[in-house]
């Protein structure tokens, strides 16, 4: 039987407060929402026609259990997660349809960047690089070949665009106008400091992690800076299996650069209202379960049992 692919969630019992790309926002009082994760799926900054099945729990499920990790990991690090469990404003008949993808979360001011972390030049920063021996204008050693790490992780932010826009890299001293020096500096360590916690996890657990994206917020009473949204999820991050690993060419992936690199090769990168074909998204979702069985020791059934 196949697998229901859900890329759009009406809940009845909560108002809804916007959609992004893949998250559904919906209120739950004033200091809590209820974010919501479908199985849409977007690459160069367009979704999909259509989804890929499972995405949303296997998001959810990593997210939730990051946040463990990185709490025994950095035991002052403070995160928006509250529960994997609905609270009791949500109907019977909404919680049957959220089942596994929803999480209750902290409401806090976003920051309008997102804190990009690399340890490894690939993507557009190789691209970039072959050009001008810089990374998202900042000057990097010579000689590194694709794929290389860098000799330490670079903080490399970009804006947070609306739905429809693109994210434009800046430097981190444009960052730092965007949301201040204060909180600037803060970011930058933070994200950093967990990159290379996480870094450290997953490749204890096969898995290299050569960048990914985190956002942030503030906490307003305790002026805290807070990490949310997902974190560290095959959506978010480059994964490569580290038994596969090589440099000096590009690696095979658990992550949707399997999906972006059949755009580019079909002609359909950054078209909009693309379809996948049926094996493209199963075998995205396949890879994206690979590598939450890897990093949780669960598979993604076994997670989804225990709720």
């Amino acid at each position: 039987m196949s697998i229901p692919v859900v890329t759009t969630i009406e809940l009845q019992s909560l108002p809804k407060l916007t959609s992004g790309k893949v998250r559904d926002l919906y209120e739950i009082d004033d200091k809590t929402l209820l974010f919501v994760t479908t199985d849409r799926i977007s690459a160069y900054d367009v979704i999909m026609a259509n989804g890929v099945p499972q995405k949303g729990a296997i998001l959810t499920q990593l997210t939730a259990h990051w946040f463990k990790v990185l709490k025994e990991r950095i035991p002052d690090v403070k995160t928006h997660f509250i529960s994997l469990t609905p609270p009791p404003s949500v109907s019977d008949q909404d919680k049957a349809l959220i089942r596994g993808r929803s999480m209750h979360v902290r409401r806090l001011k976003v920051f309008p960047i997102e804190a990009i972390v690399r340890g490894y030049i690939t993507g557009s920063a190789w691209n970039e690089y072959q050009k001008t021996g810089t990374v998202h204008g900042i000057s990097v050693p010579a000689g590194l070949q694709q794929c290389s790490p860098f000799p330490k992780p670079l903080y490399t932010p970009s804006t947070k665009a609306e739905l429809g826009d693109h994210d434009e890299n800046i430097t981190p001293e444009k960052a730092a106008e965007i949301v201040g020096d204060k909180y600037a500096a803060r970011i930058e360590e933070l994200a950093l400091k967990v990159y290379t916690t996480a870094a450290e996890y997953a490749r204890e657990h096969g898995i290299i992690i050569a960048d990914t994206k985190f956002e942030f917020g503030l906490d307003e009473e305790t002026d805290d800076i807070v990490l949310i949204d997902e974190v560290l999820t095959p959506d978010s991050s480059r994964f490569w299996p580290a038994s596969e690993y090589e440099v000096g060419r590009d690696q095979d992936s658990f992550d949707k650069q399997f999906l972006r690199n059949w755009l580019t090769r079909e002609g359909l990168k950054a078209k909009d209202g693309v379809e996948m074909p049926q094996a493209i998204a199963e075998a995205t979702s396949a890879r994206y379960k690979e590598a939450f069985k890897l990093l949780t020791g669960k598979t993604l059934e076994e997670a989804l049992a225990e709720l």
